[in-house]
């Protein structure tokens, strides 16, 4: 027979009625047991015709004490479960008041470091997580929005200037859609970080044996017409860095740190590309000539969208992608402000020793090499390579 289920009740009456049961079995074993050795003792000292009498009136004495003190018992109950879940009933009420609007609601519990305060802490932490969290998201939105708006106003102001004009020559037509074109690879590179971006924070889907020396090749080759339209000098040191996980993830990371380095550089700039292997970890270290950074400012490139000033015509989504990358594969990136001007930046990831690397193959035709430059290899041990 299985025992009658009291799903249905609350959990302060199931407490009580658990407290109240214990008592009751205690206080009825505790009174049978006296009953049993009053009337042993009163048989064994008393006449028979009194004891009868004497043990029926005791008895009933001891069912209106019993029935006493289980009222009382789950008086006490009651009280005492009001006061032991009243954490438990904050905790539910600022759940309840927790939403986008108000996100400042905490517990804040006092009293002893017991299981329920320790629980009132954990749900604080965790507002303040969640809080952070949704607060990151509307800065995001906000950024990607204005991003995402920017060119489209730019391109509107462009036909529009231009359709207003009824004698609007051809050549001026031809520049109009020339801006248009423009604009519209703009939002198609920002849609394009926007969606790595977000492939990149759910996590690895897929992992496999990876050099980062070989996708430091590629994304070389494709940066080197970039380079010499903007007459900066590459120079890199490659060696074998085996990883696992996802190559075309990490090879969007070095070409995003290439891209930025030559993007924020000066005329006549240099660029270093080192790829190695330090003990436990593979780094990537890219760094770049430029205006000078606040170094207290540095972090901030981390977030979506922030250039701290620095001119340049790209989405602001390419350290940010760098970052939640490399958190992807359970590496760090460092940034730091070099003295000179630019940025020195350091991405380290968990080496993988003994695997195997696959030969990596090129999943889309890249832009050829700058006129005179064979295209990069990917080394086996340590090259470099100057421009």
């Amino acid at each position: 027979m299985k025992a009658p289920r009291l799903s249905g009740l609350s959990l302060r009456t199931r407490l009580v009625a658990a407290y109240a049961l214990v008592f009751i079995l205690s206080m009825a074993a505790v009174l049978m047991v006296s009953y049993l050795l009053l009337a042993s003792y009163l048989r064994s000292t008393l006449p028979a015709e009194s004891v009868d009498p004497i043990l029926g009136r005791l008895a009933g004495k001891y069912v209106l004490a019993l029935i006493g003190t289980a009222l009382i018992a789950t008086s006490l109950g009651w009280l005492a479960a009001r006061r032991l879940l009243a954490p438990i009933h904050a905790i539910t009420n600022a759940a309840r008041l927790a939403s986008g609007e108000a996100l400042d609601e905490r517990l804040q519990l006092d009293g002893p470091q017991d299981e329920l305060r320790e629980l009132g802490d954990t749900f604080d932490a965790m507002l303040d997580r969640f809080q952070e969290s949704i607060e990151t998201q509307r800065r995001f939105i906000a950024n990607a929005s204005h991003e995402l708006r920017s060119p489209l106003t730019a391109i509107r102001t462009e036909v529009d200037v231009t359709l207003s004009d009824p004698d609007a020559t051809v050549e001026e037509l031809r520049e109009m859609g020339e801006r248009v074109l423009e604009g519209g690879d703009h939002l198609d590179e920002l849609l394009a970080s926007l969606m790595v971006l977000a492939r990149s924070q759910r996590g690895l889907l897929a992992k496999q044996p990876t050099d980062l020396a070989t996708v430091a090749s590629i994304a070389l080759e494709d940066a080197r017409p970039a380079a010499a339209k903007a007459r900066v000098g590459l120079d890199v040191r490659v060696g074998a860095a085996p990883v696992v996980g996802d190559p075309v993830l990490l090879r969007r990371v070095i070409a995003n740190l290439l891209d930025n380095a030559v993007r924020y550089n000066e005329r006549d700039g240099q660029v270093t590309l080192d790829v190695a292997t330090d003990g436990t970890r593979a780094t990537v270290r890219v760094t770049n000539t430029g205006i000078l950074i606040p170094p207290d400012q540095i972090d901030r490139l981390r977030q979506p969208f922030e250039r701290l000033g620095r001119h340049g015509n790209g989405s602001g989504l390419g350290l940010s992608i760098v970052q939640a990358v490399a958190e992807a594969h359970d590496g760090t990136v460092r940034l730091r402000a070099r003295p000179e001007g630019g940025l020195d930046v350091t991405v380290a990831l968990p080496a993988a020793a003994g695997v195997v690397v696959p030969t990596a193959r090129r999943e889309e035709a890249s832009p050829t090499a700058a006129a005179g430059e064979p295209a990069p290899q990917a080394p086996d041990g340590a090259a470099r390579d100057r421009r």
